[in-house]
């Protein structure tokens, strides 16, 4: 169970902070709900108390874990020789599945296959949308701007090369 203030992540969506707890009725039946805060878009997401471990909810990593992340984003391998198909449903079960480290190895063979070869509409909206979970993590994790963990990302993949 989580509490106001708690930072926590919610795959598919990102992290984020509590600020509330409500009571909201739907069908004739009431439940309550996190009101999770998002960094990025300022935007808010309602989650079921009840289902909040079955979707996945976990607190947001640490400091260190967040230096992890972002020293170890270089040496992490990029899949890139699949199929189209294959490629972005393997990709999507990583996100789905909420790890830092599996939604880091998407960013990053997406960034290197939209580098060497482009990538297709679905692919970047995907980049799009696995670059915001990872980044709002690790904004929350180690408290700086979203900008400056994106640039070490970029200089990461620029030293690979």
């Amino acid at each position: 169970m989580y509490s106001i203030g708690d930072k926590v992540v919610y795959p598919m969506y990102g992290a984020g902070i509590i600020e509330s707890i409500e009571e909201q009725e739907f069908q004739g039946i009431v439940n309550q709900y996190y009101v999770m805060k998002m960094p990025m878009g300022d935007m808010k997401v309602m989650i079921p108390m009840l289902n909040a471990e079955k979707i996945g909810i976990r607190d947001v990593i640490d400091d260190k874990e967040a230096d992890k992340v972002i020293s170890e984003f270089a040496a992490l391998e990029a899949e890139c020789e699949h199929s189209w198909n294959k490629r972005y449903r393997e990709n999507m079960l990583k996100i789905k599945g909420g790890d830092i480290y599996e939604v880091a190895t998407v960013v990053k063979t997406l960034m290197c296959r939209d580098k060497t070869k482009g990538l297709s509409t679905g692919e970047k909206k995907m980049l799009t949308n696995a670059k915001q979970i990872l980044v709002s993590e690790l904004v929350l994790a180690k408290n700086i701007a979203q900008e400056e963990i994106e640039r070490m990302f970029t200089e990461a993949l620029r030293e690979q090369e």
